[in-house]
């Protein structure tokens, strides 16, 4: 399963360090492509044609660390590809919205763009620590 995470922008500092300590993290049980987008419209044409496609979005669902790695296990069982999409400052067009098969949502306070990056991240690391049955607090 390929897992990839399309964002609009360029990270600056000091998330950029974030994402790049998650990445790593992540890149021995599910390395993650991160794509960067200039805009919304670039972002749409990223999208693969065959994936299954997560909104980060306000209204979308939102989960604890340990639902993640349920949802997460279930992703690797249905070997499909995985397509996160995060907006710029004004969230996701309504055409990227769309072609979104699920929405999760962070939480319901309002967030930084690239501050969401690095809690996704986060998120997905910590769903493959519990899923290979290690300690996800560090």
């Amino acid at each position: 399963m390929r897992t990839m995470l399309i964002a609009v922008g360029k990270a600056k500092m000091p998330f950029a360090e974030a994402d790049a300590h998650y990445l790593k993290l992540l890149s021995r049980r599910l390395p993650v492509e991160l794509i960067e987008v200039r805009d919304d419209e670039s972002l749409a044409a990223r999208i693969p044609e065959r994936a299954h496609v997560v909104a980060l979005s306000a209204d979308g669902a939102a989960m604890s660390s340990e639902q993640w790695a349920e949802w997460l296990d279930s992703r690797k069982l249905a070997a499909v590809d995985l397509c996160f999409l995060i907006g710029g400052p004004h969230g996701l067009a309504t055409d990227a919205l769309d072609r979104a098969d699920q929405r999760i949502s962070l939480g319901p306070q309002t967030m930084a763009h690239q501050l969401a990056r690095a809690v996704l991240l986060e998120q997905l690391f910590r769903a493959t620590k519990i899923l290979a049955g290690e300690s996800y607090h560090y």
